[in-house]
């Protein structure tokens, strides 16, 4: 069971008080998500809406009662007054239920589902086929506070999104309200089952091997690539009321995650579009060149200390890694830590462009160590990386920092150092 599993007695479970939820959404699944589009498109007052997403993510709302048709929970407003919030849901009919239990019994994965917390869309949508909607729709829920609203108010909007959560958690929950606990339910689909299984076979008929084995090969169409999600998703909130246990630091993990789904995102991006960019000859991830990837979303300082400290550059050392990086990725900071020799094919291409890339009398005086070629007498060098494109870099209190993106031509590149400077 998960965290958020309650106490049940017969046909009611009572969850306890959750934890605020400051920082996070309050449905994360799609069902949990149709509970509260029945309460966001029903209340008349946004206002109280919002009032109640404050109570609810300041963990105002106490222990929650589910039980056939009603939720109950007792929610304090923010001087501490505290009312009863009660929201109805209409109870399926017996008759609904009988064909509800009929139509599970048939498709054995949708039991396999909910026991694994799931709601999958295909129960819904056989059960809405059955016409039993199990999902409440625009003006389903019914409010009741001792506040004396007459429409949702802050005390049952802030109890609405608190069952999201638990929605979210456990699909059950909402069975129970629509008349059928958990281990009610599963006993009445063992009892059919049993019933199922003693009726004679029915006949059915059969298909040829020949045909069967002919048509083995002939897959559906695959179904349309999902969806970009407009900005990366929300990680969850680690507050809680007791510490962090010794050694882990919640904020470095909050912002790990973020950076994360920043990045699952791009490479979904990457993925669904029709060329996917090519990531041939892109340098192999270290440890080291992750710090400077994660220290390049702008963590807190003491992220920051604990990345310059990990990837052994320090302070100074690290910053300059992050502006590499916002030039060119994994490609821009291995120009800037690999010092390596051009030889061969290289060295005559390389003199080759030098060569063209200025008149004669408008060449600077360069001066070549390994692939650096540094100008003469100006704080400014050109870079060249094993792929043929150059980089520019200039000197700043006694060490050499990137000074922009790479070109194809020296002359390029070496301009955009020369105007970096003069900024």
């Amino acid at each position: 069971m998960n965290s958020y599993d309650g106490d049940e007695t017969g046909g009611e479970r009572t969850f306890a008080a959750l934890p605020p939820a400051a920082g996070r959404g309050f449905a994360q699944t799609w069902w949990g998500r149709a509970w509260l589009d029945a309460l966001e498109g029903t209340a008349l007052d946004s206002g109280q809406l919002k009032a109640g997403r404050r109570l609810a993510r300041a963990g105002a709302v106490g222990a929650v009662s589910v039980r056939p048709g009603r939720i109950t929970a007792v929610v304090q407003d923010r001087d501490r007054t505290a009312h009863r919030a009660d929201v109805l849901l209409q109870e399926l009919s017996a008759e609904q239920w009988d064909r509800f239990l009929a139509m599970a019994v048939e498709r054995a994965g949708h039991v396999a589902a909910l026991l694994d917390r799931e709601m999958p869309t295909h129960l819904v949508e056989d059960a809405g086929s059955a016409g039993i909607e199990l999902l409440p729709g625009l003006g389903d829920l019914e409010p009741e506070c001792d506040c004396g609203a007459w429409d949702h108010c802050g005390h049952t909007a802030a109890l609405c999104y608190q069952l999201a959560r638990l929605l979210d958690q456990d699909p059950f929950v909402l069975l129970l309200m629509r008349g059928r606990g958990e281990n009610a339910l599963l006993e009445a689909l063992r009892t059919r089952g049993d019933a199922s299984a003693g009726q004679p076979a029915r006949d059915v008929e059969g298909v040829d091997a020949a045909e069967a084995y002919a048509a083995g090969d002939i897959l559906p169409s695959l179904p349309g690539a999902p969806a970009l999600p407009a900005e990366p998703g929300v990680p969850p909130s680690l507050g809680t009321e007791e510490g962090p246990p010794e050694g882990i630091d919640p904020s470095a993990l909050e912002f790990l995650a973020a950076r994360t789904a920043v990045r699952a995102q791009r490479l979904l991006a990457e993925a669904l579009r029709e060329a996917p960019r090519t990531r041939a000859g892109e340098p192999e991830t270290t440890v080291s060149r992750d710090a400077v990837r994660l220290a390049a979303g702008e963590p807190s300082r003491a992220v920051t200390d604990r990345l310059a400290e990990g990837s052994g550059r320090g302070r100074e050392g690290l910053a300059v890694a992050v502006r590499a990086w916002r030039h060119g990725g994994a490609a821009a900071l291995a120009v800037l830590d690999e010092e390596w020799t051009v030889r061969g094919e290289g060295l005559a291409r390389a003199r080759a462009a030098l060569e063209s890339a200025w008149d004669e009398d408008e060449r600077p005086v360069l001066r070549a160590r390994a692939n650096r070629w540094t100008v003469v007498d100006a704080p400014v060098q050109l870079r060249l990386s094993r792929d043929g494109r150059w980089w520019p870099y200039r000197k700043e209190r006694g060490r050499w920092v990137p000074a922009g993106g790479p070109a194809q031509d020296p002359a390029t590149a070496l301009a955009s150092a020369e105007r970096t400077r003069a900024e």
